[in-house]
């Protein structure tokens, strides 16, 4: 059963608008005042509210771990992001309460003017490299060919962990490299200072991006 308000809104959309058709259909009334106001309500307002509220609800579920590993590849990096004896990026992410189990989505998303767009076109290219590449091969063939189509933006990192507080600073190689990691001429993760988000992954590998 869902537990978002906006699921809930939709279904109850969905559950006043559907009598209401049905009953026209069926009955075929005169088309007085009160058949138009309860077509209005069946086939314009109730729908509509359908609409908005399903869209954010499928929005919202698009951002959670449970959805970003439902695709059979994906199962190790959600798995690692679970455990919480695991030490990497992605397990210490996921424990933290701003996160929580949407940590996929805050690390991956782009965080630009128009991040929700670009980063949910980019999820429209991980759909098509899954149905294309993907689907027909086993989690041991497809940890060795799945890397970030571009290097992982310190931006992502630098939302969250300011290079402006004093106790970033006062770690040596942050003030060493403070105007190289704003640019991410130096990256934070993979070849950088905190190595790869998904160590797991990386086995056998030469990539240095997570």
């Amino acid at each position: 059963m869902p537990h978002d308000p906006f699921a809930w809104a939709a279904l109850a959309g969905a559950a006043l608008s559907a009598p209401i058709v049905i009953w026209y259909l069926v009955r075929r009334p005169p088309l007085v005042r009160g058949t138009k106001i309860a077509l209005l309500l069946g086939i314009g307002v109730f729908p509509i509210l359908t609409a908005g509220t399903g869209n954010i609800a499928g929005y919202e579920a698009t951002k959670t771990r449970r959805f970003c590993g439902s695709c059979h590849v994906m199962t190790p990096y959600a798995r690692d992001s679970e455990d919480v004896a695991s030490p990497s990026l992605s397990s210490r992410h996921s424990r933290n309460a701003a996160f929580g189990a949407e940590n996929c989505y805050a690390c991956h998303a782009d965080y630009g003017m128009f991040g929700t767009v670009t980063t949910k076109i980019g999820g429209m290219r991980h759909v098509y490299e899954y149905l294309t590449h993907f689907r027909d091969l086993s989690v041991a063939e497809a940890l060795p060919r799945i890397h970030l189509i571009r290097p992982f933006p310190n931006g992502n990192c630098t939302r969250c962990h300011s290079t402006e507080v004093p106790g970033w600073q006062q770690i040596g190689d942050h003030a060493g490299l403070v105007d190289e990691l704003r640019d991410s001429a130096v990256s934070c993760v993979g070849g950088g200072c905190h190595g790869p988000a998904h160590p797991f992954s990386k086995v056998g590998r030469e990539e240095a991006a997570p």
